[in-house]
C-alpha cells in the first residue's frame, strides 16, 4: 500500500490528537518505526494492524475513527488539496458525486503509483445515490462517508448518509440528498490563493 494513505492516517493522529498517541499507536501496532515515507510502498497488512492499534489508543471504535479520517481529508487546514482536488469534480454536490468514479484516475494523475480502491456511484433518483467502494484499503467505505459527509456540509446540502454494509470486496455507503440548497456552503475558487 501506498505511504500516502498511511501517512494520511499518521497526520490524521498527530493533528488531531498529539504526537504521542501516534508513537503510542505504533508500539502497539508492533511497527518498528514511528514516522511512514509519503513515497515508499509498504505492506497492506500495516494497515490492519495500525488501524487497529489507533482505535485503541483513542478510544474509538474503527468504522468511527476512519469516518473522522475521512472529514480530516476534506476539513483541515494542512490538507486543502484534497479538498480542492475534489470540488474540481463539480460544481454541485451532484456533479461531485457522478465523478467519483474517476477519483482513483485523478489521484493517478497526481501520484502515479498511488492506487485508491475502485469507487462506483449508482443513482436510483435525482436524491438517492449510492457509492460502492472496494477494500483494498481497510473500512474505506467509512473514510467515504466521513469525506462526503463534509463535502455535502461544503456544497451547502442536508444529505444523510448510511453504512449500508460490505462484504465480498466492497462496501457500501447510501446517500439521501434532503435539500440541495440548505445553506450557502463554503466558498470555493479553483485557483490556490496566492502566498
Amino acid at each position: 500500500m501506498h505511504g500516502l494513505i498511511y501517512r494520511a492516517l499518521q497526520c490524521f493522529v498527530t493533528d488531531s490528537y498529539g504526537p504521542a498517541k501516534w508513537v503510542e499507536a505504533t508500539a502497539i501496532a508492533d511497527l518498528g518505526f514511528v514516522e511512514f515515507e509519503a513515497m515508499l510502498m509498504y505492506d497492506d497488512t500495516l494497515a490492519v494492524r495500525i488501524i487497529a492499534a489507533v482505535g485503541a489508543v483513542l478510544n474509538r471504535p474503527e468504522p468511527d475513527l476512519m469516518e473522522d479520517v475521512g472529514t480530516y481529508l476534506v476539513s483541515h487546514p494542512n490538507t486543502e488539496g484534497l479538498r480542492r482536488l475534489m470540488r474540481f469534480g463539480g460544481v454541485t454536490f451532484v456533479e461531485l458525486l457522478h465523478s467519483l468514479d474517476d477519483l482513483p484516475d485523478r489521484a493517478r494523475l497526481a501520484v502515479s503509483d498511488l492506487n485508491l480502491p475502485r469507487i462506483e456511484l449508482h443513482e436510483y433518483s435525482s436524491r438517492h445515490f449510492s457509492v460502492i467502494c472496494g477494500t483494498s484499503i481497510p473500512r474505506f467505505g467509512h473514510v467515504m462517508m466521513g469525506l462526503l459527509r463534509t463535502l455535502a456540509d461544503d456544497y451547502g446540502v442536508l444529505a444523510l448518509l448510511e453504512f449500508a454494509g460490505g462484504g465480498q470486496g466492497a462496501e457500501t455507503v447510501s446517500i439521501t440528498l434532503v435539500e440541495t440548497e440548505f445553506s450557502e456552503g463554503r466558498s470555493f475558487a479553483l485557483g490556490a490563493r496566492a502566498i
